[in-house]
């Protein structure tokens, strides 16, 4: 079970918890949501629940809930610049399908 989180991400991540002030990291997750069936989550972590496993790497922690571990696992965190628009990018493997605004994923 893995989570990899590239190096633009991980300094995106840094750089969010360092203006928030406080934080271990980044939780991520999904809840069922949109025309696809789930959606992406993600919060600040304060603390690690024993629910949850963690993944570090670049100096970053990201939390995911051990429930969502199946719709996640091999799941590569980015985060890309576009023009004016910058944003998290998740490249998930076991994503069979998105709608088409790409707000929500099937499995």
């Amino acid at each position: 079970m893995s989570i990899t989180v590239t190096e633009n991400a991980a300094k995106q991540i840094e750089k969010q918890l360092q203006q928030r002030g406080s934080g271990i990291g980044l939780k991520l997750g999904t809840k069922v949501a949109g025309c696809s069936g789930f959606a992406y989550t993600i919060d600040y972590a304060d603390k690690q629940a024993e629910s949850e496993t963690v993944f570090e790497q670049y100096g970053v922690k990201v939390l995911v809930e051990n429930d969502d571990m199946d719709k996640l696992d091999g799941l590569v965190l980015d985060y890309v610049k576009n023009g004016l628009n910058a944003s998290f990018k998740f490249n998930n493997p076991n994503a069979t399908g998105e709608c088409g605004c790409g707000e929500s994923f099937s499995v």
